[in-house]
């Protein structure tokens, strides 16, 4: 997924595909990238409490096997020490807890932050409920389009997937600024086949990309 910072340059040529798209429709559309959508402390650190707890099993049969023996309060204050290090670097390096992260739980991560964000950019707030929101979170290597009622009455799932599956790959070819211009032209080709500009549309949502 993408590693090199959106600069100022990426952000105008982005604003600029916005405004250019909707020329044509009454639709709006709204980018946000979001550089993780949580900080993962709390599940990391379960997988990793597992995980230790998994090896110490391990760790108990293979002393028996060899016939060796170690003190029970020893052996618990080993679990300890162990835990709190484990957390401490999760703590510390949380660049780290991503990774011990189930792919799954990821996505719901990202996908509730979209929904998040559509709510909070006022996305849904549109007057004929034609709003459109692209969506990506980076440390997830997640996308989504999150459509409006209007919109999901006349556009199939399967046209934002489309649009999701070319937005990922240039990201993951570090190119998400591009990414996000191809999103936005062929979202508002959809828009312009179905919601063609009308006399006396107005812009109601901000023309630009928002990181957070």
């Amino acid at each position: 997924m993408a590693t090199r910072s959106i600069s100022t340059e990426d952000h105008d040529r982005i604003a600029d595909a916005i405004r250019t798209a909707e020329l044509k429709t009454d639709g709006e559309i709204y980018c946000v990238v979001a550089h993780s959508s949580d900080g993962y402390f709390f599940p990391a650190a379960f997988t990793m409490t597992i995980g230790l707890s998994i090896a110490s099993l391990a760790v108990a049969y293979g002393l028996e096997a060899w016939w060796l023996s170690i003190r029970l309060p020893h052996f618990v204050l080993a679990q300890v020490l162990a835990l709190a290090s484990v957390l401490a670097l999760l703590w510390f390096l949380p660049a780290l807890r991503i990774h011990f992260v189930p792919r799954r739980l990821r996505y719901q991560a990202a996908h509730a932050n979209a929904v998040k964000q559509f709510l909070a950019r006022n996305v849904h707030r549109t007057q004929a409920r034609t709003g459109v929101l692209i969506f990506v979170s980076i440390a997830e290597r997640y996308a989504e389009v999150v459509a409006d009622s209007g919109i999901d009455a006349k556009v199939g799932q399967h046209v934002w997937d489309g649009v999701v599956r070319d937005l990922t790959k240039h990201a993951g070819d570090d190119r998400l600024a591009h990414g996000f211009v191809t999103a936005i032209e062929s979202v508002g080709a959809v828009l312009a086949e179905h919601f063609p500009v009308t006399e006396g549309d107005t812009n109601e949502l901000d023309d630009h990309l928002v990181e957070i």
